[in-house]
């Protein structure tokens, strides 16, 4: 009889333990809100739309972020625009306006749906995507 009520102890200390352990949530749109207005917006504009108060002072105008689909048949171009925003290695530093926020994030990714392959993405750049998708137009 003890056996028993030692084996389902177990399996209840077990099950806890697997309850207890949880998935960290994926970033949604309104974090990469967040992350939009504390690092985009002062380029690109509240909207997106590349009107930021920054802009008329730069040398090339801030893209419109609400035309990235629109510009790709209709589908956001999730590939590209995480290889820009983390910042393209191929790229080089200097051809770019726009900083890169990729390598001081790294340490913290979720697996981002990325042309069907799972990619480790910094999750506030996962965040940033989501956003960015859901203000397309």
């Amino acid at each position: 009889m003890r056996m028993p009520k030692l084996l389902l102890s177990m399996l209840a200390i077990t099950g806890i333990g697997i309850a207890a352990c949880t998935v960290p949530s994926m970033p949604e749109a309104h974090d990469g809100a967040k992350f939009y207005a504390a690092n985009c917006a002062s380029c690109h504009g509240a909207s997106g739309r590349g009107d930021g108060p920054l802009a008329p002072g730069l040398d090339t105008k801030p893209e419109d972020l609400t035309l990235l689909a629109r510009a790709n048949g209709g589908v956001f171009p999730r590939a590209r625009a995480l290889s820009y925003i983390y910042g393209d290695p191929e790229q080089g530093h200097l051809a770019r306006v726009m900083p890169e926020f990729g390598a001081t994030m790294a340490h913290d990714t979720v697996p981002v749906e990325v042309d069907g392959v799972l990619t480790p993405t910094p999750r506030a750049l996962a965040g940033l995507l989501a956003y960015l998708e859901s203000i397309q137009r």
